[in-house]
Protein backbone atom coordinates (compact mmCIF):
# COMPACT_ATOMS: atom_id res chain seq x y z
CA UNK A 1 0.00 0.00 0.00
CA UNK A 2 1.42 3.41 -0.98
CA UNK A 3 2.30 5.81 1.82
CA UNK A 4 2.10 8.89 -0.46
CA UNK A 5 -0.32 11.38 1.04
CA UNK A 6 -1.88 14.66 -0.11
CA UNK A 7 -0.36 17.99 0.89
CA UNK A 8 -1.37 19.54 4.21
CA UNK A 9 -3.28 22.29 2.34
CA UNK A 10 -5.40 19.80 0.37
CA UNK A 11 -9.20 20.02 0.62
CA UNK A 12 -11.46 17.09 1.43
CA UNK A 13 -12.18 16.51 -2.27
CA UNK A 14 -8.45 16.76 -3.07
CA UNK A 15 -7.95 13.88 -0.62
CA UNK A 16 -10.80 11.90 -2.16
CA UNK A 17 -9.38 12.39 -5.64
CA UNK A 18 -5.93 11.35 -4.37
CA UNK A 19 -7.10 8.05 -2.88
CA UNK A 20 -9.24 7.32 -5.94
CA UNK A 21 -6.07 7.55 -8.00
CA UNK A 22 -3.68 5.77 -5.63
CA UNK A 23 -5.98 3.15 -4.06
CA UNK A 24 -8.84 2.77 -6.54
CA UNK A 25 -10.00 -0.72 -5.51
CA UNK A 26 -9.28 -0.54 -1.78
CA UNK A 27 -12.42 -0.61 0.36
CA UNK A 28 -13.34 2.94 1.32
CA UNK A 29 -16.86 3.14 2.76
CA UNK A 30 -19.17 0.27 3.76
CA UNK A 31 -22.75 0.28 4.99
CA UNK A 32 -24.18 -2.56 7.03
CA UNK A 33 -27.94 -3.11 6.93
CA UNK A 34 -29.83 -5.46 9.23
CA UNK A 35 -32.95 -6.71 7.40
CA UNK A 36 -35.20 -9.22 9.15
CA UNK A 37 -33.17 -8.91 12.37
CA UNK A 38 -30.08 -10.44 10.73
CA UNK A 39 -27.45 -10.56 13.52
CA UNK A 40 -24.39 -9.98 11.32
CA UNK A 41 -26.00 -7.72 8.73
CA UNK A 42 -25.68 -7.29 4.98
CA UNK A 43 -22.59 -5.39 3.87
CA UNK A 44 -22.36 -3.07 0.83
CA UNK A 45 -19.02 -1.45 0.06
CA UNK A 46 -17.48 1.12 -2.27
CA UNK A 47 -13.80 1.39 -3.17
CA UNK A 48 -12.16 4.80 -3.33
CA UNK A 49 -12.64 5.15 -7.09
CA UNK A 50 -16.29 4.10 -6.87
CA UNK A 51 -16.94 6.55 -4.02
CA UNK A 52 -15.28 9.34 -5.99
CA UNK A 53 -17.36 8.48 -9.06
CA UNK A 54 -20.58 8.53 -7.00
CA UNK A 55 -19.67 11.91 -5.50
CA UNK A 56 -18.91 13.33 -8.95
CA UNK A 57 -22.29 12.09 -10.22
CA UNK A 58 -23.97 14.07 -7.44
CA UNK A 59 -21.89 17.12 -8.38
CA UNK A 60 -22.90 16.68 -12.05
CA UNK A 61 -26.55 17.05 -11.03
CA UNK A 62 -25.95 19.85 -8.54
CA UNK A 63 -24.29 22.15 -11.09
CA UNK A 64 -27.48 21.84 -13.16
CA UNK A 65 -29.88 22.91 -10.38
CA UNK A 66 -27.76 25.11 -8.08
CA UNK A 67 -24.96 27.65 -8.12
CA UNK A 68 -21.79 27.74 -6.01
CA UNK A 69 -22.53 29.06 -2.54
CA UNK A 70 -26.15 27.92 -2.53
CA UNK A 71 -27.26 25.26 -0.07
CA UNK A 72 -28.19 21.62 -0.64
CA UNK A 73 -29.88 19.85 2.29
CA UNK A 74 -29.16 16.15 2.79
CA UNK A 75 -32.47 14.57 3.82
CA UNK A 76 -31.92 10.85 3.38
CA UNK A 77 -31.11 7.79 5.50
CA UNK A 78 -27.65 6.92 6.78
CA UNK A 79 -25.59 5.07 4.19
CA UNK A 80 -23.32 5.23 1.15
CA UNK A 81 -25.58 7.66 -0.69
CA UNK A 82 -25.35 10.09 2.23
CA UNK A 83 -21.54 10.06 2.08
CA UNK A 84 -21.55 10.50 -1.71
CA UNK A 85 -24.09 13.32 -1.44
CA UNK A 86 -22.02 15.22 1.10
CA UNK A 87 -18.80 14.87 -0.90
CA UNK A 88 -20.64 15.73 -4.11
CA UNK A 89 -21.72 19.05 -2.59
CA UNK A 90 -18.08 19.87 -1.87
CA UNK A 91 -17.08 19.00 -5.44
CA UNK A 92 -19.78 21.35 -6.80
CA UNK A 93 -18.87 24.12 -4.31
CA UNK A 94 -22.41 23.95 -2.95
CA UNK A 95 -22.82 24.35 0.81
CA UNK A 96 -23.95 21.01 2.25
CA UNK A 97 -26.50 20.97 5.07
CA UNK A 98 -26.38 17.52 6.75
CA UNK A 99 -29.89 16.74 8.00
CA UNK A 100 -32.31 13.81 8.18
CA UNK A 101 -35.54 12.75 6.54
CA UNK A 102 -39.04 13.38 7.91
CA UNK A 103 -39.15 9.78 9.16
CA UNK A 104 -37.07 10.64 12.25
CA UNK A 105 -39.80 10.67 14.92
CA UNK A 106 -40.22 13.68 17.15
CA UNK A 107 -37.97 16.01 15.15
CA UNK A 108 -40.26 17.19 12.34
CA UNK A 109 -40.40 20.70 13.80
CA UNK A 110 -36.61 20.95 13.94
CA UNK A 111 -36.28 19.75 10.34
CA UNK A 112 -38.77 22.37 9.16
CA UNK A 113 -37.05 25.12 11.16
CA UNK A 114 -33.61 24.29 9.77
CA UNK A 115 -34.87 24.10 6.18
CA UNK A 116 -36.51 27.50 6.60
CA UNK A 117 -33.28 28.91 8.05
CA UNK A 118 -30.79 27.56 5.49
CA UNK A 119 -33.04 28.17 2.43
CA UNK A 120 -31.75 25.26 0.32
CA UNK A 121 -31.70 25.42 -3.46
CA UNK A 122 -32.34 21.68 -3.59
CA UNK A 123 -32.87 18.63 -1.39
CA UNK A 124 -30.67 15.55 -1.76
CA UNK A 125 -32.72 12.47 -1.00
CA UNK A 126 -33.24 8.89 -2.16
CA UNK A 127 -36.11 7.26 -4.03
CA UNK A 128 -37.81 6.05 -0.87
CA UNK A 129 -37.65 9.39 0.93
CA UNK A 130 -38.28 11.76 -2.01
CA UNK A 131 -42.08 11.48 -1.99
CA UNK A 132 -42.22 11.93 1.79
CA UNK A 133 -40.05 15.06 1.46
CA UNK A 134 -42.36 16.52 -1.20
CA UNK A 135 -45.31 16.04 1.15
CA UNK A 136 -43.37 17.41 4.12
CA UNK A 137 -42.42 20.59 2.24
CA UNK A 138 -46.02 21.21 1.13
CA UNK A 139 -47.54 20.50 4.55
CA UNK A 140 -45.09 22.83 6.30
CA UNK A 141 -45.50 25.63 3.77
CA UNK A 142 -41.81 25.61 2.84
CA UNK A 143 -40.56 26.82 -0.57
CA UNK A 144 -40.70 23.99 -3.11
CA UNK A 145 -37.27 23.21 -4.54
CA UNK A 146 -35.94 20.31 -6.65
CA UNK A 147 -35.68 16.99 -4.80
CA UNK A 148 -32.78 14.97 -6.21
CA UNK A 149 -32.87 11.19 -5.53
CA UNK A 150 -29.16 10.36 -5.33
CA UNK A 151 -29.71 6.65 -5.87
CA UNK A 152 -31.18 7.31 -9.35
CA UNK A 153 -28.34 9.42 -10.70
CA UNK A 154 -26.43 7.96 -13.65
CA UNK A 155 -22.87 7.08 -12.69
CA UNK A 156 -20.18 7.43 -15.34
CA UNK A 157 -16.50 6.95 -14.71
CA UNK A 158 -14.87 10.39 -14.57
CA UNK A 159 -18.20 11.98 -15.39
CA UNK A 160 -17.94 15.26 -13.43
CA UNK A 161 -18.97 18.23 -15.55
CA UNK A 162 -16.54 21.14 -15.15
CA UNK A 163 -18.88 23.95 -16.19
CA UNK A 164 -19.09 27.59 -15.12
CA UNK A 165 -18.00 28.54 -11.63
CA UNK A 166 -17.95 24.91 -10.50
CA UNK A 167 -14.67 24.36 -12.35
CA UNK A 168 -12.77 26.40 -9.76
CA UNK A 169 -11.48 24.72 -6.62
CA UNK A 170 -12.97 25.99 -3.35
CA UNK A 171 -10.93 28.45 -1.33
CA UNK A 172 -9.88 27.24 2.14
CA UNK A 173 -12.18 29.79 3.82
CA UNK A 174 -15.21 29.01 1.62
CA UNK A 175 -18.08 27.43 3.55
CA UNK A 176 -18.10 23.65 3.07
CA UNK A 177 -21.21 22.90 5.14
CA UNK A 178 -23.56 24.17 7.82
CA UNK A 179 -23.47 22.09 11.00
CA UNK A 180 -26.68 22.79 12.86
CA UNK A 181 -26.32 22.61 16.61
CA UNK A 182 -28.42 20.10 18.49
CA UNK A 183 -30.47 22.79 20.17
CA UNK A 184 -30.06 21.51 23.75
CA UNK A 185 -29.96 25.04 25.16
CA UNK A 186 -31.39 27.21 22.35
CA UNK A 187 -33.00 26.99 18.93
CA UNK A 188 -30.73 25.30 16.34
CA UNK A 189 -28.14 27.53 14.70
CA UNK A 190 -26.06 26.64 11.66
CA UNK A 191 -22.31 26.76 12.31
CA UNK A 192 -20.43 27.69 9.14
CA UNK A 193 -17.62 25.14 8.71
CA UNK A 194 -15.04 26.01 6.07
CA UNK A 195 -13.12 23.61 3.85
CA UNK A 196 -10.00 24.38 5.92
CA UNK A 197 -11.87 23.84 9.22
CA UNK A 198 -13.03 20.32 8.42
CA UNK A 199 -9.64 19.13 7.15
CA UNK A 200 -7.90 20.65 10.18
CA UNK A 201 -10.27 18.93 12.59
CA UNK A 202 -10.01 15.63 10.74
CA UNK A 203 -6.22 15.82 11.09
CA UNK A 204 -6.53 16.69 14.79
CA UNK A 205 -8.80 13.69 15.33
CA UNK A 206 -6.38 11.41 13.47
CA UNK A 207 -3.47 12.69 15.55
CA UNK A 208 -5.44 12.09 18.75
CA UNK A 209 -7.09 8.75 18.08
CA UNK A 210 -5.31 6.90 15.28
CA UNK A 211 -1.75 5.71 15.77
CA UNK A 212 -1.42 4.23 12.28
CA UNK A 213 -3.86 5.29 9.51
CA UNK A 214 -2.61 2.38 7.41
CA UNK A 215 -4.10 -0.06 9.95
CA UNK A 216 -7.29 1.68 11.11
CA UNK A 217 -11.01 1.35 10.43
CA UNK A 218 -13.74 3.57 11.83
CA UNK A 219 -17.03 1.91 12.76
CA UNK A 220 -19.87 4.33 13.37
CA UNK A 221 -23.58 4.41 14.13
CA UNK A 222 -23.67 8.07 15.15
CA UNK A 223 -25.89 10.03 12.74
CA UNK A 224 -24.01 11.60 9.86
CA UNK A 225 -25.95 14.82 10.46
CA UNK A 226 -24.28 14.94 13.89
CA UNK A 227 -20.90 16.69 14.13
CA UNK A 228 -18.95 13.70 15.52
CA UNK A 229 -20.63 11.27 13.13
CA UNK A 230 -19.74 13.43 10.13
CA UNK A 231 -16.09 14.04 11.06
CA UNK A 232 -15.25 10.57 12.39
CA UNK A 233 -17.13 8.56 9.74
CA UNK A 234 -16.60 10.72 6.63
CA UNK A 235 -14.02 13.49 6.98
CA UNK A 236 -11.29 11.68 8.93
CA UNK A 237 -11.38 8.51 6.75
CA UNK A 238 -11.20 10.64 3.57
CA UNK A 239 -8.27 12.65 4.94
CA UNK A 240 -6.49 9.59 6.38
CA UNK A 241 -7.27 7.20 3.53
CA UNK A 242 -8.62 4.44 5.80
CA UNK A 243 -11.94 2.54 5.63
CA UNK A 244 -15.19 3.68 7.24
CA UNK A 245 -18.00 1.28 8.22
CA UNK A 246 -21.46 2.79 8.70
CA UNK A 247 -24.60 1.46 10.36
CA UNK A 248 -27.92 3.13 11.06
CA UNK A 249 -28.52 4.62 14.54
CA UNK A 250 -31.85 2.79 14.71
CA UNK A 251 -30.06 -0.52 14.15
CA UNK A 252 -27.90 0.21 17.19
CA UNK A 253 -30.88 1.13 19.36
CA UNK A 254 -32.74 -2.02 18.32
CA UNK A 255 -29.78 -4.23 19.24
CA UNK A 256 -26.47 -2.74 20.47
CA UNK A 257 -24.84 -6.15 20.00
CA UNK A 258 -24.75 -5.34 16.28
CA UNK A 259 -22.30 -2.52 16.96
CA UNK A 260 -20.25 -4.68 19.31
CA UNK A 261 -19.91 -7.40 16.66
CA UNK A 262 -18.79 -4.85 14.06
CA UNK A 263 -16.21 -3.44 16.47
CA UNK A 264 -14.59 -6.85 16.59
CA UNK A 265 -14.77 -7.47 12.83
CA UNK A 266 -11.83 -5.24 11.89
CA UNK A 267 -8.28 -4.66 13.06
CA UNK A 268 -7.53 -1.26 14.56
CA UNK A 269 -11.16 -0.29 15.10
CA UNK A 270 -11.94 3.28 16.16
CA UNK A 271 -15.47 4.29 17.16
CA UNK A 272 -17.37 6.85 19.21
CA UNK A 273 -20.55 7.02 21.24
CA UNK A 274 -22.12 9.24 23.90
CA UNK A 275 -21.90 8.13 27.51
CA UNK A 276 -25.45 6.73 27.61
CA UNK A 277 -24.69 4.31 24.79
CA UNK A 278 -22.07 2.45 26.82
CA UNK A 279 -24.57 1.92 29.65
CA UNK A 280 -27.13 0.90 27.03
CA UNK A 281 -24.78 -1.81 25.74
CA UNK A 282 -24.36 -3.20 29.25
CA UNK A 283 -28.10 -3.21 29.93
CA UNK A 284 -29.24 -4.62 26.59
CA UNK A 285 -26.56 -7.18 25.67
CA UNK A 286 -27.09 -10.87 26.44
CA UNK A 287 -24.21 -11.97 28.74
CA UNK A 288 -23.91 -15.12 26.63
CA UNK A 289 -22.82 -12.99 23.66
CA UNK A 290 -19.64 -11.79 25.36
CA UNK A 291 -17.82 -15.04 24.59
CA UNK A 292 -18.52 -14.53 20.86
CA UNK A 293 -17.04 -11.02 20.64
CA UNK A 294 -13.49 -10.14 19.50
CA UNK A 295 -13.00 -6.80 21.21
CA UNK A 296 -9.23 -7.22 21.42
CA UNK A 297 -9.16 -5.67 17.95
CA UNK A 298 -10.57 -2.35 19.19
CA UNK A 299 -8.05 0.46 19.52
CA UNK A 300 -10.16 3.49 20.57
CA UNK A 301 -13.68 3.98 21.91
CA UNK A 302 -14.35 7.70 22.19
CA UNK A 303 -16.78 8.72 24.93
CA UNK A 304 -18.15 12.22 24.49
CA UNK A 305 -21.08 14.64 24.01
CA UNK A 306 -22.33 14.24 27.60
CA UNK A 307 -20.63 14.26 30.98
CA UNK A 308 -18.49 11.10 30.97
CA UNK A 309 -19.34 9.09 34.07
CA UNK A 310 -16.70 6.98 35.81
CA UNK A 311 -19.33 4.39 36.74
CA UNK A 312 -20.26 3.94 33.09
CA UNK A 313 -16.64 3.30 32.11
CA UNK A 314 -16.25 0.76 34.92
CA UNK A 315 -19.48 -1.08 34.08
CA UNK A 316 -18.63 -1.30 30.38
CA UNK A 317 -15.18 -2.75 30.98
CA UNK A 318 -16.37 -5.14 33.67
CA UNK A 319 -18.95 -6.49 31.22
CA UNK A 320 -16.84 -6.65 28.05
CA UNK A 321 -13.34 -7.12 29.44
CA UNK A 322 -13.75 -10.92 29.07
CA UNK A 323 -14.17 -10.32 25.31
CA UNK A 324 -10.61 -8.99 25.18
CA UNK A 325 -11.42 -5.28 25.57
CA UNK A 326 -8.39 -3.36 26.83
CA UNK A 327 -9.38 -0.73 29.45
CA UNK A 328 -7.00 1.72 27.81
CA UNK A 329 -9.10 1.90 24.63
CA UNK A 330 -11.82 3.94 26.38
CA UNK A 331 -11.09 7.56 25.50
CA UNK A 332 -13.05 10.36 27.22
CA UNK A 333 -13.20 13.40 24.95
CA UNK A 334 -14.73 16.85 24.66
CA UNK A 335 -15.95 18.73 21.62
CA UNK A 336 -18.67 20.92 20.13
CA UNK A 337 -20.03 21.90 16.72
CA UNK A 338 -18.56 25.41 16.85
CA UNK A 339 -15.08 23.81 16.86
CA UNK A 340 -16.13 21.52 13.96
CA UNK A 341 -16.31 18.88 16.70
CA UNK A 342 -13.11 17.54 18.27
CA UNK A 343 -11.27 19.53 20.98
CA UNK A 344 -9.63 17.33 23.64
CA UNK A 345 -9.01 13.65 24.29
CA UNK A 346 -7.09 11.48 26.70
CA UNK A 347 -3.84 10.06 25.36
CA UNK A 348 -3.98 6.80 23.43
CA UNK A 349 -3.29 3.70 25.55
CA UNK A 350 -3.93 5.63 28.76
CA UNK A 351 -6.72 4.08 30.87
CA UNK A 352 -9.46 6.53 31.92
CA UNK A 353 -9.02 8.04 35.34
CA UNK A 354 -11.29 9.92 37.73
CA UNK A 355 -10.88 12.92 40.00
CA UNK A 356 -12.84 12.85 43.27
CA UNK A 357 -13.60 16.47 44.14
CA UNK A 358 -14.94 18.06 47.30
CA UNK A 359 -18.57 18.80 46.44
CA UNK A 360 -18.71 22.01 48.48
CA UNK A 361 -15.55 23.35 46.84
CA UNK A 362 -16.90 22.52 43.38
CA UNK A 363 -20.05 24.56 44.02
CA UNK A 364 -17.74 27.48 44.80
CA UNK A 365 -15.73 27.00 41.59
CA UNK A 366 -12.69 25.12 42.90
CA UNK A 367 -11.27 21.68 42.19
CA UNK A 368 -10.07 20.13 45.44
CA UNK A 369 -9.39 16.40 45.53
CA UNK A 370 -10.66 14.37 48.46
CA UNK A 371 -10.74 10.68 49.46
CA UNK A 372 -14.02 11.17 51.31
CA UNK A 373 -17.30 9.49 50.40
CA UNK A 374 -19.80 11.79 48.78
CA UNK A 375 -17.19 13.35 46.49
CA UNK A 376 -18.17 14.70 43.08
CA UNK A 377 -16.38 12.42 40.60
CA UNK A 378 -15.20 13.98 37.35
CA UNK A 379 -13.56 12.14 34.44
CA UNK A 380 -10.71 14.06 32.73
CA UNK A 381 -11.21 14.59 29.00
CA UNK A 382 -7.53 15.00 28.21
CA UNK A 383 -5.66 17.85 26.52
CA UNK A 384 -6.32 19.76 23.29
CA UNK A 385 -4.70 18.57 20.07
CA UNK A 386 -3.69 21.18 17.48
CA UNK A 387 -5.56 24.01 19.20
CA UNK A 388 -5.39 26.24 22.29
CA UNK A 389 -7.65 26.05 25.35
CA UNK A 390 -7.98 28.28 28.37
CA UNK A 391 -10.37 28.73 31.30
CA UNK A 392 -11.81 32.22 31.81
CA UNK A 393 -13.67 33.79 34.74
CA UNK A 394 -16.78 35.96 34.59
CA UNK A 395 -14.57 39.05 34.30
CA UNK A 396 -12.70 37.65 31.30
CA UNK A 397 -9.49 36.97 33.21
CA UNK A 398 -7.66 33.70 32.54
CA UNK A 399 -7.98 31.38 35.55
CA UNK A 400 -5.22 29.16 36.95
CA UNK A 401 -5.42 25.37 37.20
CA UNK A 402 -8.01 24.13 39.62
CA UNK A 403 -10.47 27.00 39.09
CA UNK A 404 -13.79 26.53 37.28
CA UNK A 405 -14.72 28.95 34.50
CA UNK A 406 -15.83 29.07 30.89
CA UNK A 407 -13.88 26.96 28.40
CA UNK A 408 -12.55 29.06 25.52
CA UNK A 409 -10.80 27.85 22.38
CA UNK A 410 -8.65 29.03 19.49
CA UNK A 411 -7.38 27.05 16.49
CA UNK A 412 -7.72 26.29 12.76
CA UNK A 413 -10.80 24.13 13.40
CA UNK A 414 -12.94 26.93 14.88
CA UNK A 415 -15.89 27.64 12.56
CA UNK A 416 -16.59 30.88 10.74
CA UNK A 417 -19.62 31.80 12.84
CA UNK A 418 -23.37 31.19 12.68
CA UNK A 419 -25.34 31.30 9.44
CA UNK A 420 -27.29 34.59 9.19
CA UNK A 421 -26.68 35.41 12.88
CA UNK A 422 -24.13 38.19 13.02
CA UNK A 423 -24.96 39.20 16.59
CA UNK A 424 -24.67 35.69 17.99
CA UNK A 425 -21.49 35.16 15.95
CA UNK A 426 -19.85 38.24 17.46
CA UNK A 427 -20.93 37.22 20.96
CA UNK A 428 -19.77 33.60 20.70
CA UNK A 429 -16.85 33.57 18.28
CA UNK A 430 -15.35 36.86 19.46
CA UNK A 431 -14.58 38.13 15.97
CA UNK A 432 -13.10 41.59 16.28
CA UNK A 433 -12.26 41.06 19.95
CA UNK A 434 -8.75 40.58 21.26
CA UNK A 435 -7.52 37.13 20.40
CA UNK A 436 -10.73 35.90 18.74
CA UNK A 437 -11.33 33.11 21.27
CA UNK A 438 -14.45 30.95 20.92
CA UNK A 439 -16.79 31.15 23.90
CA UNK A 440 -18.02 27.59 24.30
CA UNK A 441 -20.69 28.19 26.92
CA UNK A 442 -19.29 25.17 28.76
CA UNK A 443 -17.81 25.25 32.25
CA UNK A 444 -14.67 23.39 33.21
CA UNK A 445 -11.26 23.49 34.84
CA UNK A 446 -7.74 22.35 34.08
CA UNK A 447 -6.32 19.75 36.46
CA UNK A 448 -2.81 18.40 35.90
CA UNK A 449 -3.02 19.79 32.38
CA UNK A 450 -6.21 17.85 31.57
CA UNK A 451 -9.69 19.26 31.05
CA UNK A 452 -12.45 18.56 33.55
CA UNK A 453 -15.88 19.51 32.14
CA UNK A 454 -18.32 20.47 34.87
CA UNK A 455 -21.42 21.47 32.88
CA UNK A 456 -23.18 23.95 30.63
CA UNK A 457 -23.13 27.59 31.72
CA UNK A 458 -26.83 28.00 30.89
CA UNK A 459 -27.81 24.83 32.76
CA UNK A 460 -26.16 25.68 36.08
CA UNK A 461 -28.54 26.19 39.00
CA UNK A 462 -27.50 29.03 41.30
CA UNK A 463 -29.00 28.68 44.76
CA UNK A 464 -27.85 30.89 47.64
CA UNK A 465 -24.86 31.99 45.56
CA UNK A 466 -23.59 28.44 44.97
CA UNK A 467 -23.39 26.63 41.63
CA UNK A 468 -25.07 23.25 41.26
CA UNK A 469 -24.62 21.15 38.13
CA UNK A 470 -27.75 19.41 36.86
CA UNK A 471 -25.96 16.27 35.66
CA UNK A 472 -24.71 15.67 39.21
CA UNK A 473 -28.24 16.05 40.60
CA UNK A 474 -29.59 13.71 37.90
CA UNK A 475 -27.00 11.08 38.82
CA UNK A 476 -28.04 11.33 42.48
CA UNK A 477 -31.71 10.91 41.56
CA UNK A 478 -31.32 7.95 39.22
CA UNK A 479 -29.03 6.20 41.69
CA UNK A 480 -31.46 6.70 44.58
CA UNK A 481 -34.62 5.42 42.87
CA UNK A 482 -34.55 2.15 40.94
CA UNK A 483 -37.76 2.74 38.96
CA UNK A 484 -36.26 5.79 37.16
CA UNK A 485 -34.80 5.18 33.69
CA UNK A 486 -31.10 5.97 33.59
CA UNK A 487 -30.22 9.06 31.55
CA UNK A 488 -33.89 9.86 30.88
CA UNK A 489 -34.36 12.71 33.34
CA UNK A 490 -33.82 16.45 33.50
CA UNK A 491 -33.01 18.67 36.48
CA UNK A 492 -33.55 22.41 36.15
CA UNK A 493 -34.41 25.49 38.15
CA UNK A 494 -37.62 27.52 38.09
CA UNK A 495 -38.44 30.78 39.84
CA UNK A 496 -39.94 30.19 43.27
CA UNK A 497 -43.56 31.12 43.90
CA UNK A 498 -42.45 34.02 46.12
CA UNK A 499 -40.22 35.31 43.33
CA UNK A 500 -37.08 35.00 45.44
CA UNK A 501 -34.47 32.75 43.86
CA UNK A 502 -34.90 29.38 42.17
CA UNK A 503 -36.17 26.00 43.27
CA UNK A 504 -35.15 22.63 41.90
CA UNK A 505 -37.45 20.57 39.68
CA UNK A 506 -36.65 17.07 38.39
CA UNK A 507 -38.67 15.45 35.61
CA UNK A 508 -37.84 11.75 35.29
CA UNK A 509 -39.16 8.93 33.14
CA UNK A 510 -40.06 5.72 34.92
CA UNK A 511 -38.79 2.40 33.55
CA UNK A 512 -40.75 0.75 30.78
CA UNK A 513 -41.40 -2.36 32.86
CA UNK A 514 -43.07 -0.42 35.69
CA UNK A 515 -46.35 1.43 36.19
CA UNK A 516 -45.87 3.48 39.38
CA UNK A 517 -48.76 3.68 41.82
CA UNK A 518 -49.47 6.87 43.80
CA UNK A 519 -47.65 5.26 46.73
CA UNK A 520 -44.64 4.54 44.48
CA UNK A 521 -44.58 8.17 43.39
CA UNK A 522 -44.80 9.53 46.94
CA UNK A 523 -42.09 7.16 48.13
CA UNK A 524 -39.82 8.11 45.18
CA UNK A 525 -40.21 11.81 45.98
CA UNK A 526 -39.43 11.18 49.65
CA UNK A 527 -36.25 9.24 48.79
CA UNK A 528 -35.12 11.78 46.19
CA UNK A 529 -35.78 14.70 48.53
CA UNK A 530 -33.59 13.11 51.22
CA UNK A 531 -30.81 12.15 48.76
CA UNK A 532 -30.62 15.63 47.21
CA UNK A 533 -30.63 17.29 50.61
CA UNK A 534 -27.84 15.05 51.91
CA UNK A 535 -25.72 15.07 48.75
CA UNK A 536 -26.16 18.62 47.48
CA UNK A 537 -27.61 20.63 50.36
CA UNK A 538 -30.60 21.52 48.18
CA UNK A 539 -34.34 21.49 48.75
CA UNK A 540 -36.34 19.67 46.07
CA UNK A 541 -39.23 21.71 44.75
CA UNK A 542 -40.89 18.92 42.76
CA UNK A 543 -40.24 15.47 41.31
CA UNK A 544 -42.42 14.47 38.37
CA UNK A 545 -42.46 10.83 37.27
CA UNK A 546 -43.54 10.70 33.63
CA UNK A 547 -44.03 7.88 31.09
CA UNK A 548 -41.13 6.68 28.89
CA UNK A 549 -40.48 8.99 25.96
CA UNK A 550 -41.79 12.11 27.73
CA UNK A 551 -38.52 13.91 28.48
CA UNK A 552 -37.54 15.85 25.34
CA UNK A 553 -34.27 15.03 23.63
CA UNK A 554 -32.27 16.67 20.87
CA UNK A 555 -31.81 15.05 17.44
CA UNK A 556 -28.43 13.77 18.63
CA UNK A 557 -30.02 11.97 21.60
CA UNK A 558 -29.11 14.33 24.44
CA UNK A 559 -31.70 15.33 27.04
CA UNK A 560 -32.79 18.92 26.39
CA UNK A 561 -33.12 20.52 29.81
CA UNK A 562 -34.22 23.83 28.27
CA UNK A 563 -37.07 22.11 26.42
CA UNK A 564 -38.00 20.13 29.53
CA UNK A 565 -38.14 23.33 31.57
CA UNK A 566 -40.28 25.06 28.95
CA UNK A 567 -42.67 22.09 28.80
CA UNK A 568 -42.92 22.03 32.60
CA UNK A 569 -43.69 25.75 32.80
CA UNK A 570 -46.29 25.34 30.07
CA UNK A 571 -48.03 22.50 31.88
CA UNK A 572 -46.94 19.98 29.28
CA UNK A 573 -46.19 17.31 31.89
CA UNK A 574 -49.57 17.65 33.57
CA UNK A 575 -50.34 18.96 37.05
CA UNK A 576 -47.60 18.96 39.69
Amino acid sequence: MTSVRPAASASLTDHLRHWAGHRPQQRAFSHVDFPDSAPTGVHRALGWRALDTRARAVADRLVQVTSPGERAALVLPQGLDYAAGFLGCLYARVIAVPLFGPQLPGHEGRLAAVLADCEPACLLSDSETARAMDEFVRERGLPEVPVVPIDQLPVQRGGFIDTGASSAAPAPDDIAYLQYTSGSTRSPAGVMISHANVVANARQAIDAFIADPEAATTVGWLPLFHDMGLVLSIAAPVVGGFPSVLMDPAAFLQDPARWLRLLGSYEGTVSAAPNFAYDYCVARTDPGLVDELRLDRVRVLINGSEPVRAGTVDRFHTTFGPAGLDPAVHCPAYGLAEATVFVTATARDEPPSAVACRADALTEGRIEETPDEGAAVLVPCGAPVGQELRIVGADGAVLPEGRVGEIRLRGPNIGLGYWKRAGLTAETFGFGAAGDWLRTGDLGALHDGRLLVTGRLKDVLIVDGRNHYPQDIEETVQTAVALIRRDHLAAFGVTRADGVGEELVVVAEHRRDTEPTPDDTRNAERVVRAAISARHGLRLGALLLVPPGSVPRTSSGKVSRAAARARFLGGGFGPR
